[in-house]
């Protein structure tokens, strides 16, 4: 969609800006992502055999880049989102362009929703 990285920059702003609110009674330890500099909350539930994440993250690139990953992943079965290479976030260039401590949090954030994806099929 962008060429420039600075433009899939400010759109992972602009989805940070635009995630849904997170309730605060689910920012609860267990819900929290290991391995991210910033504090991100990831949250799932099922319906109709789908599941649905909701998340937040305090710092905005973080949750833009949580925003898109959940976009991605809601509402997709458990099997075809733990089966899922998340190669996506290679061709968009993603992970080359952010910063170490980024990356370790955008790995961190992938294995947290295959691994909640796991735990459902």
């Amino acid at each position: 969609m962008y060429d420039e990285w600075l433009d899939k920059y400010e759109y992972l702003i602009d989805l940070g800006h635009r995630l849904e609110a997170f309730p605060e009674e689910l920012k609860t330890e267990d819900r929290l992502i290991k391995g991210c500099q910033s504090r991100v909350w990831l949250d799932a539930t099922v319906e109709d055999g789908k599941l649905y994440f909701r998340a937040d993250s305090d710092a905005i690139i973080t949750k833009g880049i949580i925003s898109l990953l959940i976009g991605v992943y809601s509402g997709r079965t458990a099997r075809e989102i733990a089966d899922d290479d998340f190669s996506f976030v290679d061709r968009l260039g993603l992970r080359e362009n952010l910063s170490p401590t980024r990356a370790n949090g955008l790995a961190s954030m992938i294995a947290t929703i295959r691994q909640m994806a796991q735990n459902h099929v």
